[in-house]
Parts: structure tokens; sequence; C-alpha cells
């Protein structure tokens, strides 16, 4: 399968699997919901897990996929609080575990692009 085929397929296939760990192991994305949030962590957490399993279908099928890949690199910014969360609090952390919540910051970028990619070759399919 080429790359151009294969990268949508590839971007529904991460937030599948983002979206199944919601639910999967829900305590670890409850603690980085940012606690400006109104209401329980939880909820926000089931409701971001529902949100990318939405969005999953939506990449994997031509028909959806341009709206739903503009859609999730809106979701991507959306969620940049939350690694922002994660970054805060895990300051006093181990060296690698602060590296990493360090690291996921930037990595928002390349997962907008890669979005906006998939959504500007979605173009014209229904």
């Amino acid at each position: 399968m080429p790359r151009p085929e294969r990268s949508p397929l590839l971007l529904a296939g991460l937030l599948a699997t983002a979206g199944a760990a919601h639910f999967a192991a829900p305590r670890q994305f409850d603690a980085i919901v940012p606690r400006v949030l109104p209401g329980a962590p939880r909820t926000w957490t089931y409701a971001s897990g529902v949100v990318e399993l939405a969005l999953a279908a939506g990449v994997a099928l031509p028909r959806t996929r341009r709206v739903a890949a503009l859609t999730t690199a809106a979701f991507f910014v959306g969620v940049f609080p939350a690694n922002v969360q994660m970054a805060v609090d895990w300051r006093r952390r181990p060296a690698p575990l602060r590296a990493a919540a360090l690291a996921r910051l930037p990595l928002q970028v390349p997962l907008v692009l890669w979005a906006r990619g998939v959504a500007r070759s979605g173009k014209g399919q229904s």
C-alpha cells in the first residue's frame, strides 16, 4: 500500500488506540485533565476517548476523511493543555519521565500537520 493511502489508516489506528486506552487505563488520563475544567476528570477522560474513537472511524472512511482529519487537527490543538498539565505535574519525577512529559509538547505539532495532510489528501473524496 503506497504511503498516501496508508497515512490515513495509520492516523486512524493511532486515534483508535488512544481512544481505547482512555477506557482501558483511565486513571493515567484523569491525572492530566487540566484542573480548570469543570466536572470530574473521569468524565473528560471518557469524553475524549469517545471523541478519539469517533475521529478514528471518520478518518478511516474516505467519505468522511477530510472533515474528520480537520477535526482531528483541531482536537490535537485542543488537548494540548492536558500535555502542558502533565509536563507541569511531572516536574519532580525521575528524569526519563520528565523528558517524556516534555517531549509530548512539541509532538503535537507533527500530529496537527499529519492530520492536516490527511485532510488535504482526502480532498474531493466522497
